[in-house]
């Protein structure tokens, strides 16, 4: 049993919208997915857009694996209660004496999916800018961030000033776009760590650790990014701030 594709998107990105539809109506946290042989056949793809739409599943924070298991719900929802201020993790790091570094893994251009559309508040279809980066203290994997911006607003990101000059994300925001964050909405859970990310973060597989997603609004009040993080349990401290 196939489904009407649209020819202007990616196969995946279409996969992953319709899987995520069906985990949110159908699934319960910790419910056993599909197999990637059963999604080929239901929705009559590829094996390889199945890979890249259950990673992409897996990035976003709706499913998790377990080597030799399967392919399972998670338990994070969009609803989570927002619980403190904004987070930095250079400040945080720099706060406990230790020293944050960055180094990029990825940077790319997209298409929004129906997804981040809804995450950016941009149409379907429009260029985003994928930032996937290893945060470190004195050396120690502490994080991943992947982030997702709209193009349109940050033309010509330099992976330069990110990583060989060390700049924050916010202070290029303002100084390089005049990009003002205003506000920071923050969620956080605790789940199992990928296996993909566990091998960046140096720890074991099926690790316990932090989800945190991350909301950008600008002076405008327009959403300017989403970021979505994994942090390993065993270093990480997340300080929360609340307001009366």
């Amino acid at each position: 049993m196939g489904f009407n594709y649209n020819e202007k998107q990616p196969v995946y990105g279409q996969l992953v919208d319709e899987l995520r539809k069906q985990i949110k109506n159908n699934y319960k946290p910790n419910d056993k997915l599909l197999s990637e042989r059963e999604i080929m056949r239901k929705y009559e793809v590829s094996r390889n857009t199945v890979r890249e739409a259950l990673s992409e599943l897996e990035n976003i924070g709706y499913i998790y694996r377990q080597h030799g298991k399967g392919t399972f719900v998670a338990s994070w929802m969009d609803d989570t209660t927002k619980i403190g201020d904004e987070y930095s993790f250079t400040e945080q790091m720099k706060s406990l004496g230790r020293k944050p570094e960055t180094k990029i893994i990825e940077m790319s251009e997209r298409k929004a999916d129906e997804y981040f559309s809804g995450k950016l508040r941009i149409n379907v279809g429009d260029p985003i800018v994928k930032l996937k980066r290893l945060r470190l203290a004195d050396g120690m994997p502490m994080m991943i961030d992947r982030t997702y911006l709209p193009a349109e607003k940050f033309e010509n990101l330099s992976i330069y000033e990110l990583e060989t000059k060390q700049r924050s994300l916010y202070n290029v925001f303002l100084e390089d776009y005049g990009e003002k964050v205003r506000l920071a909405d923050e969620m956080l859970s605790v789940g199992i760590i990928s296996d993909k990310d566990a091998d960046l973060l140096k720890i074991a597989p099926n690790s316990p650790g932090f989800m945190l997603r991350r909301t950008t609004y600008n002076h405008k009040n327009e959403i300017i990014e989403y970021t979505i993080s994994s942090a390993r349990g065993d270093q990480f401290v997340y300080n929360i701030k609340y307001k009366h």
